[in-house]
């Protein structure tokens, strides 16, 4: 999917109802800038590949975190990084961009990304996460 990051920055827009394009693209910054950050392996090189150059610059140019978060966790942080922001706010921020990654990546792709995400991350790419009886 050869898609523009003006474009990738409007299905944002849409998807978060957000009242300018200026405030859709701050939010996909942090929250590329976030996931970044705990993607790992092939899956990251895979998934910024299929991302606009800028998505992808965004995604690439974060370090390894040294503690996995929970999709939980992985909220707050991006709630500590955006100003006014709650849990409630940062969890439909962070919706709004991942759901369009995950139409980015594509079925594959983004299973193996949950997979390589801790637990908590499915919703926040709009799938559900199913518990493993053991």
């Amino acid at each position: 999917m050869d898609m523009r990051w003006s474009e990738f920055v409007a299905k944002v827009r849409e998807r978060g109802q957000y009242p300018t394009t200026k405030e859709a693209e701050r939010v996909s910054r942090i929250v590329l800038s976030a996931l970044g950050g705990h993607l790992t392996g092939p899956e990251r090189t895979e998934l910024a590949v299929r991302l606009p150059e800028e998505g992808m610059r965004v995604l690439t140019d974060q370090l390894r975190v040294t503690k996995p978060l929970s999709g939980a966790q992985f909220v707050d942080s991006v709630a500590a990084r955006i100003e006014g922001a709650t849990p409630a706010t940062a969890r439909w921020d962070v919706s709004s961009v991942l759901s369009v990654v995950a139409e980015i990546a594509g079925g594959d792709l983004l299973d193996r990304i949950i997979d390589r995400l801790p637990p908590g991350y499915a919703l926040l790419f709009g799938r559900a996460q199913l518990a493993q009886l053991v």
